[in-house]
């Protein structure tokens, strides 16, 4: 039941409240006309008002609610047959009297504030037509009851949602804090045991060389990889978000460096990156970027948000990802990479520096004459159409490209527009 139960409380107390009510009404008034009838419908009421307490809300279905509202109209209607015409044309309050609004309040709680209004214009509708039927002139008709049908359903409905939706957030935060936990407690034993293991490995490797260093190296691999799992903070995957094309293939290259054929397929493609439930059309360019992460391949980041236009951040990180392409293509084996991004006043800086033996004087020029545009489409392309620039700067101890791309409008105060969904 939930966040529901105490509104469905609040209307079993008001039903039997309201039967009181309309049972002294009618006690008071002598039985009315027909004191028969009249104690006939209270019997009606009565017997519905325990069935609801039974019934609401395990079986809140539309056959219930329908039910409900149908009985109540029905109670109402039956008015003139226990009253006189006298005491309906006095605008004497119907035999139902406030115990009407019952299925209204259902209807609010158990669909919200459209819901709601709809079981009120039923039940406004009926009180109407009985009051104008009676012999009532129809400028004398008296709308206090219907609007105030109407604002209990309306505001009962939208009130009942807010709940729901509070109650779904808390549920969601405290799973992620349970999920948080839980990662925690998974890390301190990985870095304790896996990791440090993968780590003697590696070293040992290395002292020994031969097949052993290669599995030193293997052993690096994973462990970076390891690293970056239990290091990330706990985060949800949006869709939609994540860099594609040469990012798949960029990771089996570092992590995994084999032949030539194999890094052009893209064998072994990386899981899509994680992002944080972040309300689009924003990203965080730090998600998209985390996966180029390997032991070759350094990604830093800052602890805040990099928050850019979702269209935008995939297309950085698929420059970058063009960079760390050429860095797998033309440059030695085991050539380090550096992904460094941060936020500079109205900018999102993106550099990346290698330590490979640089690019020499006019190479790009020449490669652009025989029709390689990865440097010129790929990277400044890209990053001059989102209107930011490209710079390249090389020597013989290695290159560094830096991205520049604007950060996007600032809200009120000159925050950033960067919200949790």
């Amino acid at each position: 039941m939930g966040i529901e139960g105490p509104f469905w409380r609040a209307i079993t107390v008001y039903r039997v409240a309201s039967l009181a009510y309309a049972a002294l009404f009618v006690l008071g008034a002598g039985g009315y006309a027909r004191p028969v009838v009249s104690w006939s419908v209270i019997g009606v009421m009565a017997v519905w008002t325990v069935a609801t307490l039974a019934l609401y809300p395990a079986a809140r279905r539309v056959p219930l609610l329908a039910a409900d509202l149908l009985v109540t109209v029905a109670c109402l209607l039956a008015t003139p047959y226990a009253q006189s015409p006298a005491d309906a044309a006095a605008g004497v309050m119907p035999l139902t009297a406030t115990w009407v609004a019952g299925p209204v309040l259902a209807y609010g709680v158990a669909g919200g504030r459209r819901a709601g209004a709809v079981a009120a214009a039923v039940v406004s509708a009926a009180d109407l037509w009985l009051r104008g039927g009676s012999g009532v002139e129809l400028a004398s008709l008296q709308v206090n009851g219907a609007v105030l049908l109407f604002l209990a359903g309306v505001v009962v409905g939208h009130v009942a949602r807010l709940a729901r939706e509070a109650e779904e957030r808390m549920r969601r935060a405290v799973l992620m804090e349970a999920a948080g936990r839980e990662r925690e407690r998974l890390a301190r034993g990985i870095h304790d045991s896996v990791l440090q293991v993968l780590a003697l490995v590696q070293r040992r490797g290395a002292e020994l060389g031969g097949e052993a260093a290669e599995l030193g190296r293997l052993a690096g691999e994973q462990e970076a990889a390891l690293r970056a799992l239990v290091q990330a903070p706990p985060i949800t995957r949006a869709p939609e978000l994540a860099p594609t094309g040469l990012r798949g293939r960029l990771r089996p290259a570092f992590a995994a460096r084999g032949t030539r054929a194999e890094r052009r397929t893209g064998a072994g493609a990386a899981p899509e990156p994680r992002t944080e439930p972040y309300a689009e059309p924003y990203a965080d360019l730090r998600d998209l970027l985390r996966p180029y992460g390997t032991a070759r391949v350094t990604v830093s980041a800052p602890a805040t948000p990099l928050p850019l236009p979702a269209a935008t951040a995939r297309e950085v990180a698929a420059a970058v990802g063009a960079v760390l392409d050429n860095v797998v293509r033309h440059c030695p084996e085991g050539t380090r990479a550096w992904i460094l991004a941060e936020e500079d006043d109205d900018a999102v800086v993106v550099t990346i520096r290698d330590d490979g033996p640089g690019i020499p004087d006019g190479r790009l020029e020449q490669a652009a004459r025989e029709g390689r545009m990865g440097v010129a489409r790929s990277i400044r392309g890209r990053v001059t159409d989102l209107g930011g620039t490209a710079a390249v700067i090389s020597s013989p101890s290695g290159t560094e490209i830096e991205l520049s791309v604007p950060a996007g409008e600032r809200g009120e105060g000159g925050g950033r527009p960067w919200r949790r969904a």
